[in-house]
């Protein structure tokens, strides 16, 4: 159980010590990701940014998740959540272009006018404050993998233990501190899981802002 998602950041990078002092940058997904990441990146004594990348939800069960798209045109899909939620090609288009315009509008809230920090080359990694079906935390890696990085680390609180034991394509090492045989819900590992805001992690971001 982690108080909240600053103490799973602080508990995080106690897994992560072997990546301080190589060139890396921290990369949280918001909204809830960006706090648990900037705690990592705090430890790491490395810079915070964040990593864009929006949820498609099954137009009926907004909240189930048939993929998810990241900047520079990354898409994944879950094929199989598709074709049980008997999603139409038209509606798989417009839920994506609601999506990719909402990812816009937060890229530009979130960064301001700060350029995105460069990751070619460098090692990264991608903070969320947990997994459920991996398919935001996979389209977020491959969006990293798409902007030249050369060393990808997932490192989230709590994943489910099939998801977090398995290889991954996508990322180089994968960390998870609590792994469920039986997770549903990530906010059931947390005492403390209230939504953030954008304004939350606006903050957040300035705070760890090296200008």
């Amino acid at each position: 159980m982690f108080v909240d998602r600053a103490d799973a950041g602080r508990q995080l990078s106690e897994r992560l010590h072997h990546l301080r002092g190589s060139d890396v940058v921290v990369l949280g997904l918001p909204r809830g990701g960006v706090r648990v990441a900037a705690e990592v990146a705090a430890a790491l004594d490395a810079p915070l940014d964040v990593i864009m990348v929006r949820k498609l939800g099954v137009p009926s069960q907004p909240e189930l998740a048939m993929g998810a798209i990241g900047e520079g045109g990354v898409r994944i899909l879950l094929p199989e959540v598709i074709r049980r939620a008997a999603v139409t090609t038209e509606e798989l288009a417009a839920v994506e272009d609601q999506e990719r315009a909402e990812l816009q509008r937060r890229a530009q809230r979130f960064r301001g006018d700060r350029p995105r920090i460069p990751l070619a080359g460098r090692s990264t990694v991608v903070v969320d404050d947990g997994i459920a079906t991996g398919s935001t935390a996979r389209a977020a890696c491959a969006v990293v993998r798409a902007q030249g990085a050369a060393r990808v680390v997932l490192a989230v609180p709590v994943a489910p233990l099939d998801w977090a034991s398995q290889g991954h394509d996508e990322a180089d090492e994968v960390i998870a501190l609590v792994t469920p045989r039986m997770l549903w819900a990530i906010g059931g590992w947390y005492r403390d899981f209230s939504q953030d805001t954008d304004e939350d992690v606006v903050a957040c971001l300035r705070a760890c802002f090296r200008g």
